[in-house]
């Protein structure tokens, strides 16, 4: 009996993270709804009135992720912050799939 009521628990463990995982927005997702109006779908969007740097410029790349995380939560120039409108692990998602923009 204790076995079976430790494989159940583990069932449902599994089942809660799987359901979870599939319904999170990637960080690809949540740029496109959020960040690709004003940086581009590709990220190499510039708008210097606007103060829009490309995302693919080194200048951004080689920025930390933490420094990344800080500017899309608290917001950097004109860019409104998004703490409290995404969640941090929509933040962190987003900031690792600008990594990844060349």
């Amino acid at each position: 009996m204790k076995s079976f009521r430790s494989v159940l628990l583990v069932a449902i463990l599994i089942s809660l993270v799987c359901s979870n995982v599939a319904f999170a927005q990637s960080g690809a997702d949540v740029y496109k709804t959020k960040c690709a109006m004003c940086h581009g779908p590709d990220g190499k969007k510039e708008n210097p009135g606007m103060g829009v740097k490309a995302l693919t410029s080194a200048d951004i790349q080689g920025k930390s992720e933490a420094d990344l995380i800080a500017s899309v939560s608290k917001g950097k120039g004109k860019m409104p912050g998004y703490a409290g409108k995404l969640t941090d692990d929509q933040i962190k998602q987003v900031v690792a799939y600008v990594k990844t923009l060349k």
